[in-house]
């Protein structure tokens, strides 16, 4: 995936495309519980950076679509059902066009509640008044970019985030570093209006000690970058890419907000980097989106007694470890494992008394989304999903990516094969069968092929 040339849309008949970006503060107003680590109560006393929704319009003249980025760690189905709702009203942009997703910071509010934390007596159920500052944030944002709209231009470039992390259980695994940034400037005196990018890798770099309210690595890159080229007034839209698997874990110095910002500057000057390579702006693309929901294989669970002992052979490991004075990260991926079986127990239980059934009913169909911008394509997928996925899509469709924790969420990871075979951590929180990531890559190949057509 190199620097992309945006398919323009002479041939459809369409005018200059009209683009517009703002940004609405979804910050808490009272204290949260920090969601994303398990057995620690963890509320927030403090805020270390304010936490954004961001939002790119774009008309091409006969179709419209919406981005949307969100400073959080989940987006649930029904606050994105609502704010699409909304937004189509406000904009006219089709609910089917519209891509929310999460940059899944794991240090800002709850927004979901799942079976597998069930047991965690330290973890509330999800704040409603915050839900709704949260869905008023993503549309507001969005009425906001939309009526910004003006002239415009778009290039696509590639940056390399190499340094930002590596596969979480290999670091020589699977993994993608290439990080696409769709660039849109005005037409007039070509200031930037907005940076989309998707960044495969988790966010983060702090952890269960922080208590502050945070975006983690990707609010520190857009601080740099605001000090960059693209200027203070260029909104910066963060989407995670597929990082199920991908950590900053071992290439971290210690979990503090001074290694945040030194990862967010990684990121940022890959960014400018690549912003140097001279981006070939066009004005005359097309747009055009399709979407497609789908049921996805559910996963078989052990019996209680078998997840118990599962959890009881975590637990001795990860003492073990320990006692052994074993490196940083080995420990962190046994809590990891630990953290995994408990999850296993809980989902076990639920699989007995009927909870994890009516979960399935809430989250199935599953949405798969596609967008096309030019020559490009945006995926949008509700799941943390296994990095291996993601390449199949790429190695199909070159011009094409994965935004991952899009349109909502699974209440855990989509897997491959071989992982659930192992049975770590991801695997062991997860509702679906890893045979749908098979689902999800088949269905994505043909839904960008029927917008390419």
């Amino acid at each position: 995936m190199g620097a992309g040339i945006l398919e323009t849309n002479d041939r459809y008949g369409g005018a200059a495309v009209r683009c517009g970006a703002a940004a609405a503060d979804i910050t808490p107003v009272d204290s949260q519980f920090l969601f994303g680590y398990p057995h620690v109560k963890r509320y927030s006393t403090g805020v270390h950076d304010r936490l954004l929704s961001s939002a790119l319009y774009i008309d091409d003249g006969r179709n419209k679509a919406m981005f949307i980025a969100n400073d959080i760690i989940y987006v649930p189905q029904a606050v994105v059902g609502r704010a699409r709702k909304r937004i189509e009203q406000a904009t006219g942009v089709d609910g089917a066009c519209i891509m929310i997703s999460a940059t899944h910071t794991h240090s800002g509010p709850k927004t979901v509640n799942h079976l597998s934390n069930a047991n965690d007596p330290v973890i509330p159920q999800a704040d409603a008044k915050y839900l709704h500052l949260l869905e008023d944030g993503i549309v507001n944002a969005a009425v906001a970019a939309a009526s910004s709209a003006q002239p415009a231009q778009l290039a696509m470039v590639t940056a390399d985030g190499a340094g930002l992390g590596t596969n979480r259980h290999d670091p020589a695994g699977p993994a993608d570093p290439q990080m696409p940034v769709l660039l849109v400037r005005r037409t007039n005196d070509k200031s930037h209006i907005a940076a989309m990018i998707v960044c495969s890798m988790h966010p983060t770099v702090l952890h269960e000690d922080s208590t502050l309210v945070s975006g983690d690595f990707p609010a520190m890159a857009r601080q740099a970058l605001g000090q960059g080229s693209l200027g203070s007034d260029c909104v910066i839209l963060h989407h995670m890419g597929p990082a199920g698997n991908q950590s900053p874990r071992h290439v971290t110095r210690e979990n503090t907000f001074a290694e945040a910002r030194r990862l967010g500057g990684i990121l940022a000057a890959a960014v400018e980097k690549a912003l140097a390579t001279g981006p070939q702006y066009v004005q005359d693309i097309r747009v055009k989106a399709g979407r497609e929901h789908v049921d996805l294989p559910r996963r078989k669970f052990l019996s209680v007694a078998d997840a118990q002992a599962k959890l009881d052979g975590a637990v001795r490991r990860l003492a073990d470890l320990r006692n052994a004075g074993a490196p940083r990260t080995e420990v962190r991926t046994a809590e990891c494992d630990w953290f995994g079986a408990e999850e296993t127990l809980a989902l076990a239980a639920a699989a007995c008394d009927g909870r994890l059934e009516a979960a399935y009913k809430d989250l199935l169909p599953v949405e798969v989304q596609v967008i096309a911008v030019g020559g490009w394509v945006f995926a949008g997928w509700p799941c943390e999903v296994f990095v291996e996925y993601a390449l199949e899509v790429k190695a199909a469709q070159a011009d094409a990516c994965v935004i991952s924790a899009a349109n909502g969420e699974l209440q855990g990871y989509i897997v491959t094969p071989e992982a659930a075979s192992k049975g770590g951590y991801e695997a062991s929180n997860s509702l679906f069968d890893c045979a749908s990531g098979r689902v999800l890559v088949d269905t994505t190949l043909k839904l960008i092929a029927q917008v390419r057509s």
